[in-house]
C-alpha cells in the first residue's frame, strides 16, 4: 500500500496492489462504521467514470476504484496490449471525484494460478456482444467476481453504455454462491455523453479526427428510433431499419448490429407491447475503433 496526496480536493487516495492490504484497509473502515462503494474499471478514466465515483461517494464513506486491464475479456485479435493506460491521470480523476482508494493489482495478483477457470453466465451472453466476442463475457464475469472478492463492496456502480455487461453482472450477483459477490447491490447509471451525443469511452482516444467527426451518427441512429417509438412505432423491424438508414449516412461505418430487443432478456420481438421495456443497441467500427452504444426505452418512466 502507498499514499499520494491530492492537492484537489486535498484528499489522500490509498493505492493498494494486493488483496491482503486492501482487506486490511476495508476491515479498519468497517470497524468505524463505513460502508463501501466500488467502481470497477480498466483505467484510462473519463468523465463517465468520474460520475460513477461521485455517485458512490455521495452514498458511501469508502469508495474503491479498481484499475485493472483484464486479459481474460480480450479476444486474441483485440486491443489488450494497446489499451490506453495512464495511472497518474487516473489517480487525479479518482481523487477529484471523491474516491478514497484505488485497487491496482497485477495480473498475477488477480490470477495467481493463471486464468485456468472462468465463470459462464447463461441466457444473456450468447447474443449481440457475446456473438461478436465469444469469450468476452466469461472474462467479464470472472474478473468481476474476483474484484468483488477483493473490494468487498456493499454497492457497485456501472455505466449503462455497456448495457449487456450490466445484465451479466446482475445475473452473476444473483447466482453466485460467494457472499462477497451476492451481497453487493448493483447500481447502473446513465451513459455520459459528449455535447454531440457520442458516448464517453476510454477507446474514444483511438478515433482519428475524421472518425471523431463521424462517430455521433450512432447516437443519431438510436435517437431516431427512440423518436419513432415515442410516435407510436412498435415494430422491431421498422425501428431497426430506421437505425440502419441513419447509420448508412456514414459510408465508412461498418455496422455489426443495430437492433431493438427486450431490455431484460435481450430477446427479439416482432412487435413490442406498449408496456414492454426495450433497448436499442448498436455496435459498429470506424477505422480501427469499435464503438457500442444503446438507449433504453422504459414506457413507465
Amino acid at each position: 500500500m502507498y499514499l499520494r496526496r491530492m492537492t484537489t480536493p486535498n484528499r489522500d487516495v490509498a493505492v493498494f496492489t494486493t488483496i491482503a492490504d486492501l482487506h486490511s484497509y476495508l476491515a479498519d473502515a468497517r470497524r468505524s462504521g463505513a460502508t463501501v462503494g466500488c467502481v470497477p474499471t480498466m483505467g484510462y478514466l473519463h468523465d463517465g467514470h468520474a460520475s460513477l465515483i461521485r455517485e458512490a461517494a455521495a452514498h458511501h464513506k469508502v469508495v474503491v476504484v479498481s484499475i485493472f486491464v483484464n486479459p481474460t475479456q480480450f479476444g486474441p485479435s483485440e486491443d489488450f496490449e494497446r489499451y490506453p493506460r495512464d495511472f497518474d491521470r487516473d489517480l487525479a480523476i479518482v481523487g477529484n471525484a471523491g474516491g478514497t482508494a484505488i485497487f491496482f493489482p497485477s495480473v498475477e495478483e488477480m490470477y495467481p494460478s493463471g486464468a485456468r477457470s472462468t465463470i459462464h453466465i447463461d441466457g444473456v451472453t450468447e447474443m449481440l456482444e457475446g456473438a461478436q466476442r465469444p469469450t468476452h463475457f466469461d472474462g467479464v464475469a470472472t474478473v468481476v467476481s474476483r474484484l468483488f472478492e477483493a473490494m468487498l463492496p456493499d454497492e457497485a456502480y456501472f455505466g449503462q453504455k455497456d448495457y449487456q455487461q450490466t445484465l451479466v453482472v446482475k445475473r452473476l450477483v444473483a447466482t453466485s454462491p460467494l457472499e462477497a459477490v451476492n451481497r453487493a447491490t448493483i447500481t447502473v447509471l446513465p451513459t455520459q455523453r459528449e455535447v454531440d451525443g457520442l458516448a464517453r469511452s476510454s477507446r474514444n482516444v483511438y478515433l482519428s479526427q475524421e472518425d471523431r467527426a463521424d462517430a455521433p451518427v450512432i447516437f443519431r441512429a438510436l435517437s431516431r428510433a427512440r423518436m419513432a417509438y415515442a410516435d407510436g412505432e412498435r415494430s422491431a423491424t421498422v425501428l431497426e431499419q430506421l437505425m440502419l438508414d441513419e447509420l448508412s449516412t456514414v459510408q465508412r461505418l461498418q455496422v455489426e448490429y443495430a437492433t431493438a430487443v427486450d431490455a431484460v432478456t435481450l430477446l427479439p420481438s416482432s412487435v413490442f407491447a406498449d408496456d414492454q421495456h426495450i433497448v436499442l443497441l448498436v455496435a459498429a467500427r470506424l477505422g480501427s475503433t469499435r464503438l457500442i452504444d444503446n438507449l433504453v426505452i422504459d414506457p413507465t418512466a
